[in-house]
């Protein structure tokens, strides 16, 4: 394995959860509500997917003040990112990983303003080899693109890296891309549908990186056997 490429919305920091939550408080507020099926749509992805404020004029059944429910999310939002640390076993990941000597790259559907602000609080982004954002692409996941320009960059081909993601959407993009895709979700993604993923961890502080590689390897090792023995037989 030479690179690991981590999603960082939901995967390294949960802003997910927190996003979540400040929507489905302001929905509460005004008598409705946001399934998680619904909002899925936009984890992990640009918000252009699902809008927020389309949806809830429709379950009100008038328009409301945009402006102002942004200032209430905006306000809530500092409330909720404010003190947030990474999720447990990231750290220990990316110290792991330079052990290993293993490359490490980040790719995200966030702008990098959001993405580079969070990184510098919390003193992560000179762990990364290569940060690839909103900003650097014309589409974002699911689409590959975040994916391809990652590996161009670095020199790596899609067989010789491995993705971390949360979301469904970024799964569908690592998986496009050809990239090993290990499902790690949140509070919030562990109620969608991740199957599609190769592999899932519920936590990174469940399962050290060595342990995750070798358990990767001698599942791909026992399915190559196992090709092998069919096209024999």
């Amino acid at each position: 394995m030479d690179l690991l490429i981590f999603d960082f919305d939901g995967l390294i920091l949960d802003t997910e959860s927190a996003a979540y939550q400040n929507w489905t408080e302001i929905y509460l507020s005004h008598g409705a509500e946001l399934p998680i099926a619904v909002w899925g749509q936009c984890i992990g992805t640009s918000h252009h997917a699902f809008n927020v404020y389309d949806y809830l004029e429709k379950q009100v059944g008038r328009p409301l003040d945009r402006a102002e429910l942004k200032r209430i999310f905006r306000k809530r939002e500092q409330e909720l990112l404010t003190g947030l640390k990474p999720r447990p076993g990231v750290l220990e990941y990316l110290e792991e990983a330079r052990k290993l000597k293993i490359a490490l790259a980040l790719a995200s559907s966030s702008d990098q303003n959001w993405v580079m602000g969070h990184l510098s609080r919390l003193g992560l982004a000179e762990w990364f080899h290569s940060i690839r954002t909103a900003d650097d692409v014309a589409n974002v996941k699911p689409h590959p693109e975040l994916y391809d320009l990652t590996l161009t960059f670095m020199g790596v081909s899609p067989e010789k890296a491995m993705a971390f993601e949360d979301s469904p959407n970024g799964i569908k993009a690592a998986r496009a891309a050809g990239v090993y895709c290990v499902a790690v979700p949140n509070p919030v993604t562990r109620q969608l549908d991740l199957s599609h993923a190769d592999d899932r961890i519920e936590s990174m502080a469940d399962l050290s990186l060595r342990e995750l590689l070798h358990r990767i390897e001698t599942e791909k090792g026992g399915s190559q056997a196992t090709a092998r023995g069919s096209r024999q037989g």
